[in-house]
């Protein structure tokens, strides 16, 4: 299965651990990292604290989506993860944005990534890695652009 894959961070060296996550995803039982996006700068958006260091991977994976879940929560953890409250500042935040061209809503999983439309965080490094990439159930990513047109975002590469 074909997986794009948000990595965050904006506590320690954020930058530092978007680059492990990038081998950690690789690491992982049967992955492959297919493309991975430049890494950009971004102030938090319904969160706190510094800014952000965002990036997207596409991968294949043999894992379910459930399983690949649980796999990116335990790289998290590596990493000194908590989840104090929703959208706290984070060591590292990986989220599967897109799933093959599944639509997931389960309690703990909805795929497509239910924000990722509405943050230029995830659309402009995915557009780097996929510029013609379809949403399931939501169309073209690339037509989202113009709503996010006013958030900040910079290249870090």
């Amino acid at each position: 299965m074909i997986a794009y894959i948000g990595i965050g961070a904006n506590l320690g060296d954020a930058s530092a651990n978007v680059d492990d996550a990038l081998v950690r995803l690789a690491a992982l039982d049967g992955c492959r990292v297919l493309a991975a996006s430049s890494k950009y700068r971004t102030a938090p958006i319904d969160s706190s604290g510094a800014d952000y260091v965002n990036a997207v991977a596409c991968i294949e994976t043999p894992l379910a989506a459930a399983a690949l879940l649980t796999a990116l929560h335990a790289i998290e953890l590596a990493h000194g993860r908590e989840r104090p409250y929703r959208n706290a500042p984070r060591t590292l935040d990986l989220d599967i944005l897109l799933y093959g061209d599944e639509q997931i809503d389960l309690p703990a999983l909805h795929v497509p990534h239910p924000r990722m439309l509405e943050r230029a965080f995830v659309l402009v490094p995915l557009l780097e890695i996929a510029p013609g990439i379809m949403v399931p159930g939501r169309g073209l990513a690339s037509g989202f652009l113009p709503a996010v047109a006013g958030q900040g975002i910079e290249t870090m590469e």
